[in-house]
């Protein structure tokens, strides 16, 4: 099979629980790229907060926001807004519960609160640093939240529109938070738009990932693989299983393919 193309999710794929990598993920991406695969992260972070490892492995291109935003080198190919009425409607839910959001723009994160003790343990694991409060003047500039400290019986009330469902994150932190995705607007298709876009076909394509906001993505590529560590709901769309990212999960996978040795 040629394979032209590689998607990979960041959190619990590409970086372990301690926020490092295997210097084997590193030498997998420097393999592939040799041979000359387009290697994409493919994460629900914000684009300004993975520099690091764009810099690291040197990969210019992505798709952040879990497919709201998704970058070809310097050209956007994909970038989808929220409403500003259904953020109101996210932040009128807040107000009514202990829960905190985070609301995405291109250039910052905005919370509910920053003082929030949920909200400081979310942004020491995520390591996110471009953050400042909420205000209702950023509203039409949202391209992506997440729910911080969220009971499984108020999953429902953070489902505003028929268009929304929550996907928990599967890091470990002090309490429950999900990612606000949309049916319309996720990983699988802002990987389709990015295809599209270099005339790729998806069956020429591999995907990694962990939780089941990578669901479409594992879905819609020719080969996709679920981590070892991944949320076993997420295991029936991949093609088969790696070890897990403490194992050099995504070294193996590409291994199993004849990518990397």
């Amino acid at each position: 099979m040629t394979y032209r193309a590689l998607f990979l999710d960041i959190d619990g794929t590409i970086l372990q629980p301690d926020h490092t990598y295997a210097p084997s993920t590193q030498e997998a991406i420097r393999q592939v790229k040799e041979a000359g695969l387009e290697v994409f992260l493919c994460t629900g972070r914000p684009f300004v907060d993975i520099q690091r490892l764009t810099s690291d492995f040197e990969i210019t291109s992505s798709i952040t926001y879990n497919g709201a935003y998704a970058l070809y080198q310097d050209d956007v190919i994909f970038n989808a807004p929220m409403k500003k009425e259904d953020v109101e409607k996210l932040i009128s839910v807040t107000g009514q519960s202990e829960s905190e959001l985070v609301l995405y723009t291109t250039e910052n994160n905005y919370f509910t609160s920053l003082t929030s003790p949920h909200v400081e343990s979310f942004n020491k694991v995520f390591q996110l640093y471009q953050n400042k409060p909420f205000t209702m003047d950023v509203a039409d500039k949202i391209i992506a939240a997440s729910a911080i400290n969220v009971g499984e019986n108020q999953v429902k009330d953070f489902e505003v529109t028929d268009d929304f469902h929550l996907t928990k994150v599967n890091v470990a932190h002090d309490s429950e938070s999900y990612d606000v995705l949309r049916a319309s607007v996720n990983k699988g298709v802002a990987i389709e738009q990015m295809l599209h876009h270099l005339n790729i076909s998806p069956s020429e394509v591999i995907a990694f990932g962990d939780g089941l906001n990578d669901r479409e993505m594992l879905k819609f590529v020719g080969t996709g693989i679920a981590m070892g560590n991944a949320d076993p709901r997420l295991v029936e769309f991949a093609d088969f299983q790696t070890t897990p990212v403490t194992d050099s999960g995504i070294f193996n996978g590409l291994k199993k393919l004849g990518l990397v040795n």
